[in-house]
This record gives C-alpha cells, structure tokens and sequence, in this order.
C-alpha cells in the first residue's frame, strides 16, 4: 500500500506543478479570477503533496528508544495538515478572490487563453483523478467507496482522491465562469466561479479532517481483523474465554494488539508462555499487519 501511496502522490505533484505555472500565467494575462483561484488551489495541492511524501518518508523511519512503536502515525499527522492547509489557504484564497471580485468585477481580458490551459489542466488533472482512482479501487476491496474511505487506515491514497476529485469540479466551475462571464459581458460570473471553487475546498477539506482525525488520535483496526484475532485466540483449548481485544493502529501497516485472555485455572506457568507464543506467531501469520501483540492473562470478566 505505501508503494501504491507514493506512485499516486508523484503523479499528482507532477501534474499540479505543471497546471499551477499555466494558470498563473493565464491569470496574469487575462486578470480572471476564477483563473487565479485555481492557480492557488493547484500551488497548495503541490505543497500538499510533498508534505505527504515526508511523512510516508517519516513513518518508515524504525523504531527507537523515543518512539517505541515506530513513526507510523506521521503519515496520519501530515494528512490532518494538509487538511488544515486546503481550508485555511485554499478555500480562504480562493473565498477572499471570489467576494473581492463580485463586489468589485473587472472584465477579463483574452478569454480564450483561459480556455486553452483550463483544457490542458482538465486533461492532466483528469489523468492524475484516474491514476489515484485505480490505486484506490485496488485497495478498498469489497467496500463501496465511501464505507472504504472511512475505514481506510493509510490516508494518503484518499487525500489524493478527494484533492484531485476537488480540482477537477473547480476546473469545471472554473470555465463556466469564465465562459458566462464572457457571453454576458458581466465579469460578476468569474467572481461567482472562484467563491464556489473556495466553498468546495472548503468542503473537501473538512471531510479530510474529519476521517484523518480518528486515525492521528488511535483508531482500532477494521472489525474483521479484530473479529478475527478474538476467533483464533477463542480456538485455544486452553483459552476458556477472551474478554477483550483491543487493537489500534500505530500506522497504515502497524496494528498493535492487546489481548485480555482467560486461561484454564490449572494451566501452569510454563504452559501458558508456550501459548502466548504461539498466539503471538499465529496472529502475525493471519494478520501480516499485526505487528506486536500483548497477552494479558486475567480472570473472566464479568458484567
């Protein structure tokens, strides 16, 4: 998955460059605002992606006496950032634009410019849209995919998705705003354009928070693992009950579990390390992303 990850993100940060340099200078010759905002939007998917690349680059750093458990949840704090970065910089730019140009529009200059780079930008946003949506569609599974956005634990794949699918629609506003803009004579339309561009960013980042968030504070890994892990451990004969099974995932490709288990009372000492072993080995064997396991031996609970 983190391979998939950071082909997605190179294909995005190659494309926004490219598209951010056109519209800055379709923006500069035809004084269009819509045009401006989208310039901003691809210059903060560029710095996005690069903030999502460091922290793929810092979650494989190992383990160590600091960090225990490994940086995993870097790529999770870097997602919650460039969320954060979409709305404050991204749909604020592009906001402040819209409203400064529907209370005071400025005609647009050689329209046709901006028709020529927001095909170009179209055409290779859509090739990144389609890039990320396969990679994406691989790893999701049988889930529909908003369930597989929600319980996606490797957010860098979905950040992608969701920026990508917000430049492409902006794109779309982008040229009927320039378009009606042009066929009305009243450059108010262009204005319209870039607000709406701002709301959508808007939108997409508080969405990305949302589902990031769960991940940066510790979220349990999907219920079929957990069910899983509870129904090998249950298999035991030596096990009479497990009473919990806590997971929680430390990164993309690191959940860490924490079992409460039951023995039979005449189980000895040495026994029960023999099949706390075992345990720890089968667990890893089903679940290659279970990656440490602790075994808390304590009577059944009750109530």
């Amino acid at each position: 998955m983190a391979s998939s990850s950071t082909k997605v993100i190179y294909a995005a940060l190659a494309g926004n460059f490219l598209i951010a340099v056109t519209k800055f200078i379709a923006a500069a010759v035809t004084g269009s605002s819509a045009m401006l905002s989208e310039g901003v939007h691809s210059v903060v998917d560029t710095g996005n992606q690069l903030l999502l690349l460091y922290g793929l680059h810092r979650s494989r750093l190992p383990a160590n006496e600091a960090f225990p458990f490994g940086h995993g949840k870097e790529v999770y704090f870097w997602s919650f950032v460039v969320a954060i970065l979409i709305f404050a910089v991204g749909a604020g730019v592009s906001s402040y634009e819209g409203v400064i140009h529907i209370l005071q529009p400025s005609p647009i200059e050689n329209p046709h410019i901006n028709y020529v780079v927001l095909g170009f930008a179209l055409l290779f946003e859509g090739g990144a849209w389609l890039f990320a949506l396969k990679e994406f569609t691989k790893v999701k599974g049988q889930f529909g995919y908003f369930e597989a956005v929600h319980r996606g634990k490797d957010p860098s794949i979905f950040v992608v998705l969701f920026e990508d699918s917000a430049a492409a629609l902006g794109l779309i506003i982008a040229f009927f705003g320039v378009l009606f803009s042009q066929l009305t004579g009243d450059p108010v339309y262009d204005g319209v354009a870039s607000l709406l561009i701002g709301i959508i960013l808007g939108a997409t980042a508080i969405w990305l928070a949302y589902e990031t968030k769960s991940l940066l504070i510790g979220e349990a890994a999907n219920r079929s693992v957990v069910k899983g892990i509870r129904a090998i451990a249950s298999a035991y004969p030596c096990v009479e009950s497990v009473n919990e099974v806590l997971t929680m995932h430390m990164g993309p490709e690191y959940i860490l579990v924490n079992l409460s288990v039951d023995f039979c009372d005449d189980l000895e000492a040495g026994a029960i390390e023999h099949t706390v072993a075992r345990l720890d080995r089968d667990l890893k064997k089903a679940f290659p992303l279970v990656k440490r396991v602790f075994v808390e031996a304590e009577s059944r609970m009750v109530g």
